[in-house]
């Protein structure tokens, strides 16, 4: 048995919509599984014109200066989502290799997805949302009760 991170169900949707984005690929653009992304594209969120220079990666996938995205791949890089929505960074995470991450949720289908942060992006944003279950945590620290070991 192979250790693949992606569950059959993800690639059976994945030949779905490829099947069906078959025609509509031409103004998405090619796949970027294999291949370095270069282009530059306008964030829908703010209007920041996003290029690839600064970012210390290949495959820019989200606004440096509002860290929002665009539901576009199904499996990274491959361009064949329907949907389209924007995705709101949610959280950060550290990776085993101690690389961050973003978490995007889309606005749209509610999918979460991880992006590694790029050298450019905004590191006061980055740390807002680092901190914020400490800023807003679940339950309401002045009713804590210490238990006793």
């Amino acid at each position: 048995m192979t250790n693949n991170k992606y569950t059959s169900r993800d690639k059976n949707r994945h030949k779905a919509n490829t099947q069906l984005n078959s025609i509509d690929r031409a103004h998405k653009g090619q796949s970027y599984r294999n291949a370095p992304c270069h282009d530059i594209f306008t964030c829908k969120n703010c209007n920041h014109i996003v290029s690839p220079e600064g970012a210390a990666t290949t495959h820019r996938n989200h606004c440096p200066k509002c860290l929002v995205s665009v539901h576009l791949d199904i499996i990274p890089g491959d361009r064949a989502s329907l949907c389209g929505a924007m995705m709101d960074p949610i959280s950060v995470w550290v990776r085993k290799n101690g690389e961050w991450a973003i978490l995007h949720r889309c606005l749209s289908c509610g999918e979460i997805t991880s992006n590694r942060i790029a050298a450019d992006d905004n590191p006061t944003l980055l740390m807002s949302i680092a901190v914020k279950p400490l800023a807003l945590p679940p339950f309401p620290l002045g009713k804590l009760e210490y238990a006793e070991i």
